[in-house]
């Protein structure tokens, strides 16, 4: 028997495969939650067919097919309903239980914990589309812009997920559990009423100037951008990455382990 065949390593694995199982582990987490499945897949895609519906039936005017207009806006919407009110909902009930405190106290720095909690969005995000794409092209989907379109519209995603994730651990960082359910249920049903962020800007007439600087419209003129024009929205992109820097720095400052 070679020497030192049984003797103890002790010490944590590298920071990278730390957050991969986090991610991992936040990611089948969410997908066997069917009240996260609801509002991650089940809702974007009931307001893809309903509003293509509606559109078809002459109950929405707008400028172009509305498969076309309310494809980009329910995926931003899906990215809302992952990176916000998904997020918030089961971290505000993870710091009830007293897991975020016993995650903050293990090996996992917590820098660590919340870009597991990040990785685990992007997966959920990557989901979304792979249900989201192929419902919109039965409907007849013609996604224009190309490559340069779809890869602004990753952009958007990307920076949107920023945005609303900061925005999420904020509100579930800062409440209790049961006010964070209630607040981020009825901050997404506000938004995807009245956010801009299916319907463009300016399907709501003069209140669309304003709109413009909520992450929810956004998001969605990003993705409108990207996949009907083909270009990148730079100002919406801008106002995005603001909520997303204002978020985190609060979330720095508020963020409660327990």
């Amino acid at each position: 028997m070679s020497a030192g065949t049984f003797t103890p390593s002790p010490g944590a694995a590298p920071l990278a495969r730390q957050v991969r199982a986090q991610a991992l582990m936040e990611t089948r987490l969410m997908l066997r939650n069917g009240e996260q499945l609801l509002v991650a897949i089940v809702i974007p895609v009931m307001a893809l067919v309903g509003g293509v519906i509606a559109g078809r039936r002459g109950g929405i005017e707008l400028d172009g097919r509305a498969v076309d207009v309310l494809t980009p806006g329910v995926l931003a919407l899906a990215v809302m309903s992952t990176a916000f009110t998904s997020l918030a909902i089961a971290t505000g009930f993870e710091r009830r239980y007293g897991l975020i405190k016993r995650l903050g106290a293990s090996p996992l720095p917590r820098h660590g914990l919340l870009l597991g909690k990040l990785g685990a969005i992007l997966v959920v995000h990557v989901v979304q589309g792979v249900v989201l794409v192929p419902v919109a092209l039965a409907l007849g989907w013609r996604p224009g812009g190309g490559a340069v379109g779809v890869l602004a519209a990753l952009l958007a995603v990307l920076v949107g997920a920023a945005a609303f994730s900061s925005l999420g651990l904020l509100m579930a960082g800062t409440l209790r559990a049961e006010a964070t359910l209630a607040a981020a249920n009825l901050v997404y049903l506000l938004l995807l009423v009245g956010g801009a962020v299916v319907l463009p800007r300016a399907s709501y007439g003069a209140a669309g100037e304003v709109l413009a600087v909520l992450p929810s419209a956004a998001l969605g003129d990003a993705m409108r951008a990207a996949l009907i024009d083909g270009r990148v929205a730079v100002v919406p992109l801008l106002i995005l990455v603001a909520w997303a820097v204002a978020g985190a720095a609060a979330v720095s400052r508020s963020f409660r382990w327990e």
